[in-house]
């Protein structure tokens, strides 16, 4: 059970917004998205074009070389003109739900506790062995190189279905001079021997954020905390100045996209008592929806929400990645863009709820009924690898619990920084205004 010794002088906080990029094209950002060269490098095409598709892809349905490579992942030529396939945003911030793939759904289904060094060892013996060391092949792939030669020691997760993108970008600024984003032998620091992962947020949700991440550390321009998975692959800022002229576009695709509406029958008579329900006790911090819609932007202290504290305590008070980024081209450049990491969490917008299980910053309550009931949480969970296993009563995924440590899909609440306790609100409240919040929730 997590403890709160310190007594912050602050309970809640509001996070003020900051002037964002208004003259993005919606369309020009999905298309640069879905097939542009953001991540920098990757593999030489040659290389992957035998492992593509053997059919053109539906989610997508891109032309060209696209329209056999997963939908994950982009086929573009580097800056020396060299075709590489590498993965995209939606390797993460897309999902299956009942079969059909949800753009700007966390993936919660990917599981980072299986490494990955035997395949990427493999990877750069493959394309020392094809091309020559100073061939435009070696050059397009090096920078993504020496990326994945680092990553996989740091991004391995102790809990299925939680998502190491802080970790990854920590990896990959190890040995990355923060002013020139060139790669260098000497590290920059030594990340902590632990993987602390979250659950992946619903992109639908940026257009409302005055700070992006679960404790909203991510100030100023979106467009530029947008783009840190370009460290995978770019191999300086000249080459992350010119993919940063396509983040507004960007970012304006982001806040073009909605939520999924919920696909069952909902109980009016329910839905207006819940709302009640919502409004006298929720909305202060999560906001209020529809026609008056109003988002507070409320940054709530550790000690009130009494959520797993490690997440957010690790950015305030340990990590080097705050240090790194507030020194290096990303905060220092035109428009700018800081991490600013305090002891709390915010209360995210509730939009499309209904289909972004699992709940809170760690992903460790599988459904909303146990979110506002915390004492029927499960201390382990597991669920399937179906998309199709959604509880509609219970509204989350389906899950069972395991006997055993063993198999797929597993989570364990008691392990350090992925606790279910905190966010007990729900408690206080009787059986049928639980249900009739749910239904509301179901709505939004």
């Amino acid at each position: 059970m997590p403890t709160f010794t310190e007594n912050p002088t602050w309970k809640t906080q509001e996070i003020p917004a900051t002037a964002q990029a208004v003259t993005g094209n919606a369309e020009a950002g999905y298309k640069y998205l879905t097939e542009g060269d953001y991540i920098g490098g990757g593999t030489p095409f040659d290389i992957m074009k035998n492992k593509m598709l053997k059919k053109p892809d539906t989610v997508l349905a891109r032309s060209g070389d696209n329209q056999l490579a997963f939908y994950w992942g982009n086929v573009f030529k580097t800056t020396n003109g060299t075709k590489v396939f590498a993965g995209n945003c939606l390797t993460c911030h897309s999902s299956a739900l009942n079969g059909k793939v949800v753009l700007g759904l966390g993936n919660s289904f990917a599981d980072f506790k299986k490494s990955q060094a035997k395949t990427t060892k493999l990877l750069r013996l493959l394309v020392s062995l094809k091309y020559k060391k100073n061939s435009p092949e070696r050059q397009a792939f090096e920078p993504y190189g020496n990326s994945i030669k680092v990553l996989p020691s740091y991004i391995i997760t102790n809990n299925s279905g939680v998502n190491p993108a802080f970790r990854l970008e920590e990896a990959c600024t190890i040995y990355r001079n923060p002013v020139d984003l060139l790669h260098q032998k000497k590290a920059n620091f030594k990340p902590i021997n632990y993987t602390l992962a979250s659950d992946i947020p619903p992109l639908w949700n940026i257009a409302k954020k005055n700070a992006l991440y679960y404790n909203g550390m991510g100030r100023g321009s979106m467009t530029k905390l947008l783009m840190q998975a370009s460290l995978l692959g770019i191999p300086d800022t000249t080459t992350a100045r010119k993919v940063h002229e396509n983040f507004d576009d960007i970012l304006s695709w982001l806040k073009s996209i909605t939520p999924p509406p919920y696909p069952q029958e909902i109980d009016k008579v329910k839905l207006v008592a819940g709302q009640t329900v919502f409004e006298k006790n929720c909305s202060n911090c999560h906001g209020t929806y529809g026609n008056k819609s109003k988002f507070p932007n409320k940054l709530v202290a550790l000690n009130i929400v009494k959520t797993d504290p490690l997440y957010a305590r690790y950015f305030s008070q340990n990590s080097h990645l705050v240090e790194w980024y507030n020194k290096s081209w990303f905060a220092n450049s035109t428009p700018k863009s800081t991490l600013q990491a305090e002891d709390g969490y915010v209360s995210p917008p509730l939009d499309g709820i209904w289909a972004s299980a699992p709940y809170l910053h760690n992903g460790s309550v599988p459904t909303l009924e146990d979110l506002l009931n915390s004492s029927q949480r499960p201390t382990k969970w597991q669920r399937s690898s179906s998309s199709y296993d959604y509880d509609y009563q219970k509204v989350g995924w389906k899950y069972t619990i395991p006997t055993k440590n063993k198999g797929n899909g597993i989570y364990d609440t008691k392990l350090p920084g992925y606790s279910n306790a905190g966010h007990t609100f729900g408690d206080k409240l009787s059986t049928e205004e639980r249900a009739n919040l749910i239904e509301y929730l179901k709505s939004l």
